[in-house]
């Protein structure tokens, strides 16, 4: 008995190192996702370009990221999660040290679109922790701390990031202040590679090739034709033409998979009762989380005195509103495993879901003052970091023991494309009915504004709503044991 609980607690302390470790990656992850916005347009200065050409930068990297989750989580299944973790790090730091020694706008794009390989981390990391947990009480619960630990840390890393970009920029030459994210995502290659240790049992297979094909295809062509959306408006037909490739092409993907033993997605997963719910609820989210960033900012910069709307604010006091927003993200993740505790995983998802639709919701009647929209993202950060961290471990709680990091990829990947979505939508929307001095120095049009808000907080109640019909035990360690024990007669005995 006292060996037994001795080895719990080794178990459970060599977890906390893990977690401790992939803390720090994702804390890089946070930096990297908060380090260069203050000096975006410091980088158009010296790659020679417009302004609005920076907006290729967001656009390339969001394609990249959107083909590369579904490969590395399937092979994080099948050779093992830390080793993709390794490599999508070496990939990332590489990419991250050409950025400071290029002026050249066509290879810095390149660099950048591939340093998006560290939108990998997270899934790759909480399936790591899953596997890792396997023969631990209180699985699931584990996982989601863990999660919210790990969200936390993400936030954290994008306040000091953004924080610490400004002040470097003022002081530094740009390829030094380049240079920094860089050598921080070199040291965690090494962290990972020495700290980490890897997940038990890899289920092996090989790589289904045709199905990554087929569904790259789709996603290059989906986002594409979102961006073309996007830069050309909606009365571009070969926009939408290639848009509705992209979704047509899903249907020889689904087909295909099915067909395989050892399918890249099993598309199956779409159709459970605990799992497709998530996948859904990660694409809604994708529009707030993803998608209502840049009208945020936009909107608070706008000087109401100019244009009738907006809160006027300077640079720093923006920022502020971002801290504030981030901050109730941290508050929301670590928040998130205590009172799935006390209460539901399941009821704890459809009560973040709520929180991120009436927080955006209240920008209708409140958006004129500061303080108003301080509250407003208190309220939708809340529920926004319990989103982020709760998603991939639910998702890695539901998903079948062979496709775990798949699971975990999934919710990031649909939360993209929720974002593409939404970015293509709200670039259009801000457009219209644009008027007078709006239309030659903001962003947008107040209806526009509105379109934002409202779209935002439908689509997260809508998720909630969803949330309402997954089992009552899902996402929780008695889910987790009944598919242990389901998936138990059908395993292979041994001779």
């Amino acid at each position: 008995m006292a060996r037994s609980a001795m080895s719990s607690r080794v178990t459970i302390g060599t977890l906390a190192s893990v977690v401790g470790f992939l803390a720090f990656v994702e804390f890089t992850s946070g930096v990297i996702q908060g380090y260069y916005t203050p000096m975006l347009t410091d980088i158009a200065r010296h790659l020679g370009v417009h302004d609005a050409d920076v907006n290729w930068l967001e656009g390339t990297q969001l394609m990249l990221s959107a083909l590369v989750v579904p490969a590395f989580a399937k092979l994080g299944d099948m050779v093992g999660h830390k080793r993709m973790l390794v490599v999508s790090t070496a990939i990332t730091a590489a990419a991250s040290l050409v950025l400071p020694f290029t002026d050249s706008f066509a290879v810095f794009l390149a660099a950048w679109a591939i340093q998006g390989f560290y939108v990998v981390w997270l899934p790759l990391e909480i399936a790591l922790i899953w596997s890792r947990s396997r023969r631990m009480e209180g699985r699931a619960t584990i996982t989601a701390r863990a999660a919210g630990f790990l969200v936390a840390a993400l936030e954290t890393g994008a306040i000091v990031g953004a924080l610490v970009g400004g002040m470097l920029i003022d002081t530094l030459p740009l390829w030094i202040v380049l240079l920094v994210p860089a050598l921080l995502v070199v040291a965690c290659f090494f962290v990972i590679l020495f700290g980490v240790k890897e997940s038990p049992e890899p289920t092996g297979g090989r790589l289904d090739n045709v199905g990554l094909v087929l569904i790259s295809l789709a996603l290059v062509a989906f986002t594409g034709g979102l961006s073309l959306l996007r830069l050309n408006g909606p009365a571009d037909l070969v926009a939408w033409l290639v848009t509705a490739l992209g979704v047509l092409l899903i249907v020889p993907f689904a087909l295909w998979e099915l067909r395989q033993d050892d399918p890249l997605i099993d598309v199956r997963m779409f159709r459970s009762p605990a799992l497709g719910p998530v996948f859904l609820t990660a694409g809604l989210f994708g529009v707030s989380v993803l998608g209502a960033q840049a009208p945020l900012s936009t909107f608070a910069r706008t000087d109401p005195d100019v244009y009738g709307y907006g809160l006027g604010t300077t640079g720093f006091q923006t920022s502020l509103i971002i801290g504030v927003y981030l901050i109730a993200m941290i508050t929301g993740a670590l928040l998130y495993p205590l009172i799935s505790r006390l209460t539901a995983p399941r009821l704890t998802l459809i009560g973040a879901a709520t929180l991120v639709g009436i927080g955006f919701l209240m920008f209708l009647p409140f958006h004129a003052a500061y303080g108003q929209v301080i509250v407003n993202m208190l309220i939708v950060g809340l529920g926004s970091g319990a989103l982020v961290a709760a998603l991939p471990a639910a998702a890695a709680s539901a998903a079948p023991p062979t496709q775990t990091g798949v699971a975990t990829g999934l919710t990031n990947s649909v939360k993209t494309v929720g974002g593409a979505i939404a970015s293509c939508v709200f670039g259009i929307a801000l457009l219209q009915g644009a008027t007078g001095a709006a239309t030659e120095g903001t962003a947008g049009s107040l209806s526009g504004y509105f379109t934002v808000w409202v779209v935002c907080g439908v689509t997260a109640l809508a998720a909630a709503v969803l949330l309402c019909f997954v089992p009552k035990t899902a996402f929780s360690d008695q889910a987790s044991h009944d598919a242990t024990d389901a998936a138990a007669p059908v395993a292979p005995l041994a001779p």
